[in-house]
């Protein structure tokens, strides 16, 4: 449809039409700038970047060249777009809480700005927004240079209410810095926390109500959310599947248990308990039915055309904000929101835009309004939706209405958001399509008609409550049936890689795309038959190979995991920590990473000893990875857990043995005298005599054991010569995370490792690695790693010897930013050593 951005009149000026055809190109070059802002390790300065927008501007008007004229405004919007990002994320970056506050007992004042829920460890966790002059603090310490953190993320631990004992309060807490896992890839917790402006986290010791704090638009609003989540609950608390019924109604999602995530995520219906574009387009959409049919019945003597449809596009933004407002006023929902007004007063307006042009001025609405929203998944995946199914839809010549278009729609979607979702670490369930096929329809049609209508109809009439729940908790329970149901069908895996997937969702989108039946016949038939050939005859599962040797140690937090690879084989060190229902380390780091390595498949996993921070989500790794070998420090209780959990897997007795991967030595070695505990922990030396190279490898060995594996290493080298002993460059992975019960100095001095590492967690109540470890190894002259600041280690072999790359080092500039938590755990690293 030809038209100009801003007028749907078809007698237009040639110059009117131009400088429409021109915004286009504009508004796409400042949505790539604020998108580039968060590909960069380093944040520029703001104001140079208005400096040179403006620059560009002025060479815009000056240069006769029409090509350059237009190259330098492009320029210039791009700029805007990252200047317009950089002054939001310095002003989020600018607030700070002092190194020397951390882990220190502080006093703040403020209030409640999310709804309580209940956390692990018998937590209840929360949002604190503080108010001016919040702090109060008795460290000795010079006055903050920057701004306090404004909003914190809080959990109270230990016996306490159920709920807060207020809404504004006083409460003694003790911070940390934002920090988290740091990967290659796998979600990130800073990440997470950057985008959602908290810029300092913590647990409470003592919460106080505070009746003299003034609380504001914000602070009133926040009460009133919590005071409608006690309303929920005292009408719709007995409700069987109260947890779905108000993540839908109100946004709050703390009463799901581990069970109901889990069967969202296989069935991929997570998108229906999170308000967002489909279900505020439900409420727009019914809205708008009844006051369109309301506005027409009068007459037009009173109300005109125009005005009845602002009438009714007012009415729906009212509707829409309302929900909005119900259901917490997310992100999500805020970025839905734009998106329909933006819609809504395009239609308003009478403009005849394409409609690639409108998804255009919606993302840059939402860049605006939200420059952060890049850093979100929901974002990527909510924009590639509407752009999918404006491919399917758009320009048909025929209307295409009922199950058929669900269908489309549907088909359209699994396959287009597939390499999107393969790039975000995530992957699409087969069962997902089926699942959304039922779900989407009966939530859109039956049950968000129903809860709304319900509600309102509770609030009007208290003594309808018992009826209205029973009702809603039939068409819910028919909803978590379903999925139960779809989540327990073993459907087929397809694993696919970006490339494929992206050829995938061509070879569909194209399919629904062209008219002409013969083609589309012929591409299902060919999309049929590759599908059958890849479930029922796949190929033997195998790694991406890797020419030279490569050791990864994985930034876990308190624990320890590494991966050796070279050529085709693999083999995992441990397998990190793990909180049941909370958190592992495998969900989130282990296999997400190892699949955008290519890693299919376990040659080798060693379980050095049995506690949780080494062989937490064992269980799960087993289950999802094929496994050659399995080897355990503690073989019995390790396969007594794996049969506890219905896994039948021979585990093998760390023994003194020498194995090989590619043209890597893998010498195992456990002491003979401890049988459980850390002192039993499986000892892996790893040697490339190619490069001269050493990792080991000690689990959480103790001193005594430390001395018992000294003396074996000097009956395996008592035939070499001294000289060759110095030329191996050693990488010693620190026993015990760099607690003060290992790392002696005999060890130390006879090892004399080049590098050590320790794997240890940020600010954590062991304080590892202990300072006079440290000590320790800067006498001997070894360089120093820690994973709580570095991330994770990449360790390989190139042509002129040992390669060490850490990811901090590359990190964005939230994370590796000067004076940030990792910056300062370098600097207090050193300073230890000094």
């Amino acid at each position: 449809m030809s038209g100009d951005f801003f007028s749907g009149s078809s007698n237009r000026s040639l110059s009117r039409s131009l400088r429409g055809l021109v915004v286009g190109p504009l508004l796409i070059a400042f949505c790539c700038g604020v998108i580039l802002l968060y590909r960069l390790s380093v944040l520029p300065a703001w104001q140079l970047l208005f400096a040179a927008m403006a620059g560009c501007g002025v060479l815009a008007l000056l240069l006769p060249d029409r090509w350059g004229r237009t190259a330098f405004i492009l320029l210039a919007a791009l700029l805007a777009g990252t200047a317009w990002a950089s002054w939001h994320s310095s002003q989020r970056l600018h607030e700070r809480l002092p190194a020397a506050w951390e882990r220190v007992p502080l006093e703040v004042s403020g209030y409640v700005c999310s709804l309580p829920a209940r956390g692990s460890f018998n937590s209840l966790k929360f949002d604190f927004c503080l108010v001016e002059n919040a702090y109060q603090h008795s460290v000795q310490a010079p006055s903050p240079a920057h701004p306090l953190p404004s909003r914190l993320r809080l959990a109270w631990y230990g016996d306490h209410p159920d709920q807060l004992p207020g809404h504004t309060l006083t409460i003694t807490v003790v911070l940390k810095r934002p920090h988290g896992g740091l990967n290659l890839t796998g979600f990130r917790y800073e990440d997470w926390l950057f985008r959602h402006g908290y810029r300092a986290t913590g647990s409470v010791r003592t919460v106080v109500p505070d009746a003299s704090i003034e609380c504001g638009l914000h602070c009133r609003y926040r009460y009133q959310h919590r005071r409608l989540l006690n309303w929920v609950t005292a009408k719709f608390g007995e409700a069987t599947h109260f947890p779905l019924l108000a993540s839908l109604l109100i946004g709050y999602r703390g009463a799901m248990t581990p069970a109901h995530w889990d069967t969202l995520k296989a069935t991929g219906t997570i998108h229906l308990v999170a308000i967002s574009g489909l279900h505020l387009g439900l409420v727009a959409l019914g809205i708008g039915c009844v006051a369109r049919r309301c506005a027409v019945r009068v007459p037009e003597s009173i109300l005109s055309e125009r005005a009845r449809r602002r009438l009714v596009f007012g009415v729906v933004m009212i509707g829409c904000l309302a929900y909005a407002l119900m259901s917490g006023f997310t992100v999500p929902t805020r970025r839905a929101l734009l998106m329909i007004a933006v819609l809504g007063w395009s239609l308003l307006q009478g403009w005849h835009i394409p409609p690639w042009r409108s998804l255009l001025l919606a993302l840059t609405v939402v860049l605006i309004a939200d420059p952060f929203s890049p850093l979100d998944a929901g974002f990527w995946l909510s924009f590639c939706a509407v752009a999918v199914l404006i491919l399917v839809f758009s320009g048909r010549l025929g209307a295409v209405q009922g199950v058929l278009a669900l269908v489309l729609a549907q088909t359209a979607m699994f396959a287009g958001l597939w390499p999107g979702l393969l790039l975000l670490g995530q992957n699409q369930p087969l069962a997902g399509f089926v699942a959304n096929l039922f779900a989407i329809p009966w939530v859109s049609m039956v049950v968000m008609p129903l809860l709304l209508c319900g509600a309102l109809l509770v609030a009007l009439v208290p003594a309808s409550s018992v009826w209205v729940t029973l009702l809603l908790d039939t068409v819910l329970g028919v909803l978590w049936q379903g999925l139960q149901w779809l989540a327990g069908w073993n459907s087929p895996t397809i694993q696919l890689g970006v490339a494929a997937a992206i050829g995938l969702a061509a070879v569909v989108l194209l399919a629904l795309w062209y008219p002409q039946r013969g083609f589309r016949l012929a591409l299902a038939v060919c999309l049929g038959l590759w599908l059958v050939s890849h479930v029922w005859f796949q190929a033997p599962v195998d790694n991406r190979p890797v020419p030279m040797p490569q050791v990864i140690v994985w930034d876990v937090g308190q624990g320890l995991s590494v991966l050796v690879r070279h050529q085709k084989q693999a083999l995992l060190y441990d397998t990190g920590p793990a909180i049941p229902g909370v958190f592992s380390a495998v969900e989130s780091v282990i296999l997400p990473n190892l699949r955008a390595l290519g890693v299919q498949r376990l040659d080798t996993l060693v379980v050095s000893h049995a506690d949780g921070d080494h062989s937490g989500g064992l269980e799960q790794l087993v289950t999802e990875l094929p496994l050659a070998r399995l080897i355990g420090g503690e073989a019995a209780e390790t396969a007594g857990r794996l049969g506890q959990a219905g896994l039948v897997r021979k585990v093998t007795d760390c023994r003194r043995q020498t194995l090989m991967l590619g043209r890597l030595e893998l010498n195992f070695w456990r002491s003979d005298r401890a049988k459980e505990g850390n002192g039993a922990s499986c000892v892996l030396r790893i040697r490339d005599p190619d490069s001269a190279t050493e990792w080991l490898l000690t689990g959480d060995i103790t001193v005594r054991e430390e001395a018992e594996y000294l003396s074996y290493l000097n009956d395996q080298s008592a035939q070499k010569t001294q000289k060759a002993r110095n030329a191996i460059n050693r990488v010693l992975l620190a026993p015990h995370h760099g607690s003060k019960t290992s790392s002696s100095d005999v060890l130390i001095q006879a090892l004399s490792p080049d590098t050590v590492i320790y794997t240890a967690g940020y600010r954590h109540r062991y304080g590892h690695p202990h300072p006079q470890v440290t000590r320790r190894y800067e006498l001997a002259g070894s360089h120093q790693i820690n994973t709580a600041c570095a991330g994770a280690v990449i360790m390989g072999v190139k042509s002129d010897g040992l390669v060490i790359r850490q990811v901090q080092q590359s990190a964005p500039f939230w994370i590796s930013g000067p004076g940030l938590a990792r910056a300062r755990c370098l600097e207090r690293l050193r300073n230890v050593t000094q």
